[in-house]
């Protein structure tokens, strides 16, 4: 007999939400959609678990659901939406290409919106790639950029094996999954990524990262090591998933020098760090590496599926069709990918959210100050983590506290009831992840942290070990009391 599960429960707080006077109580439709979808989708749903919301209406940083309820977004389509939602410029050009008459499905054939789209993003990338480089259009999901970025190394050297990460997340197919930290049937090398907070050493700061760069040198020059010259290594230049951890950018160039000098290619996924989201378009910039592959997907479609690598031209090895897909040429995507490019080009967005991020850490620090469960803030531009731990739970020869991933979901619920949506990420999911779009206002970022404020308070109070209840006098047993 199929199992079902009830509709995901509307939180308390969120009920309290005022609803716009202009708009009908739809709160019957509401639970009625979110029954159906727990009856029909797969049991692989992820963000509707959490977020328990029809979203019906968009803009900016706002979100109106089927119920009227307003939330601040501060996930942006896990950092698809570099400019929030529904913003003029990107309706606009999807709007122009649906007046044109043009075609919307071309599969790889050149079009005037695919040339425009290809010139705007060169013009981002690192002056020495984009002067040498190829442009490789996938299937719509970052995923399948990842899958051609492995099958291009492996082709243009002849070898097979690959570097990854600790922590990495790469996708979901079966190729980038095995380049990801969750991956369990392991057919890729997995190396130390430098962490401050939790280094894998146990030294944390520079020091931790030389040793994560050592380690990995040494493997690759040990004759005895078990590891043959790979095909190549793919590495984030700040994890995501793995709980928004910058890589520090002196270990970035050693890294970059290591697989230089050895002739590895060095793939950098930068499907969530790019666009500006890091306070340079490129996350790399800020080490000034120049990778052999950029992987690149989310935000370049303006909110539409888009994906593709940018590579050197000395590693386009391919013979025609070695990687293809029907769906590579959404001209709506590349379109909106373009307005969108040029927008946080134009107006410096990457620099305004490198400022703005520095401004929101630093409040998350001070809040940190006041919260013992606060383990960790960290993040770079507008790619923001919180940490939370139990230092209740530590031991005497631990380091740093143990994760709190409870306290993060209670977290997580307390700011969807305040109007605010977050999502988790981290090695036990015990980091809250902030991604607002670029446009974010200073006035936006106050309310988003004095709702975040308000629901870490309330979460740890509701965690809070309570102490042991007092012991109560005894009524007499013929006294009367109030009947229950």
């Amino acid at each position: 007999m199929a199992v079902t599960e009830s509709a995901p429960a509307v939180p308390p707080a969120a009920r309290t939400h005022t609803r716009p006077t202009d708009q009908p109580d739809r709160g019957g439709e509401y639970e009625g959609i979110l029954r159906r979808q727990s009856q029909r989708e797969s049991a692989a749903r992820t963000y509707a678990r959490s977020l328990p919301i029809v979203p019906v209406r968009a803009r900016g940083l706002t979100i109106e659901g089927a119920d009227g309820r307003r939330y601040l977004d501060c996930l942006s389509g896990a950092g698809t939406l570099a400019l929030g939602h529904n913003h003029p410029v990107v309706l606009e050009a999807i709007r122009k290409v649906l007046d044109s008459g043009a075609p919307l499905h071309v599969l790889d054939l050149a079009t005037p919106v695919k040339d425009a789209f290809t010139s705007e993003l060169f013009a981002t990338l690192p002056g020495e790639l984009a002067d040498d480089a190829r442009i490789q259009f996938c299937g719509p999901a970052g995923t399948d950029a990842v899958e051609a970025a492995l099958k291009l190394v492996r082709t243009a050297t002849g070898r097979s094996g690959l570097l990854a990460f600790t922590g990495a997340y790469h996708g979901m197919t079966a190729g980038a999954l095995d380049a990801s930290g969750g991956a369990t049937d392991v057919r890729v090398t997995r190396l130390p990524y430098p962490q401050q907070y939790r280094c894998p050493f146990g030294v944390g700061g520079e020091r931790g990262a030389e040793l994560a760069a050592r380690w990995t040198e040494n493997l690759l020059d040990d004759p005895k090591s078990g590891v043959t010259t790979p095909a190549g290594m793919i590495v984030e230049a700040v994890q995501g998933e793995g709980g928004v951890i910058p890589a520090p950018d002196d270990w970035m160039r050693r890294i970059r020098r290591v697989t230089a000098d050895r002739s590895v290619p060095l793939v950098v996924d930068e499907v969530q760090t790019g666009v500006g989201r890091t306070g340079a378009f490129w996350a790399v910039e800020h080490s000034g590496v120049v990778p052999d592959v950029m992987v690149l997907s989310k935000a370049i479609g303006g909110s539409l599926p888009l994906a593709v690598i940018v590579y050197r031209s000395e590693l386009d090895a391919w013979e025609p069709g070695a990687h293809a897909g029907t769906f590579r040429g959404n001209q709506l995507a590349m379109a909106a990918g373009a307005a969108t490019l040029a927008y946080v080009r134009e107006n410096k967005l990457a620099e305004r959210a490198g400022t703005l991020g520095a401004r929101i850490l630093g409040r998350l620090q001070g809040l940190a100050a006041a919260h013992p469960c606060v383990g960790d803030v960290r993040g770079r531009g507008l790619m923001i983590g919180v940490e939370l731990v139990d230092p209740e739970a530590a031991g005497p020869d631990d380091p740093v506290p143990p994760p709190a991933p409870a306290l993060a979901l209670a977290v997580q619920q307390e700011c969807l009831a305040r109007g605010l949506i977050v999502e988790l990420g981290g090695r036990h999911s015990a980091v809250v992840r902030l991604l607002p779009p670029l446009t974010l206002t200073d006035e936006q970022a106050d309310a988003v942290l004095d709702r975040f404020a308000d629901a870490l308070a309330a979460a740890e109070r509701a965690h809070a070990p309570h102490p042991p209840a007092s012991p109560r006098a005894t009524a007499p047993r013929n006294a009367s009391g109030p009947s229950h």
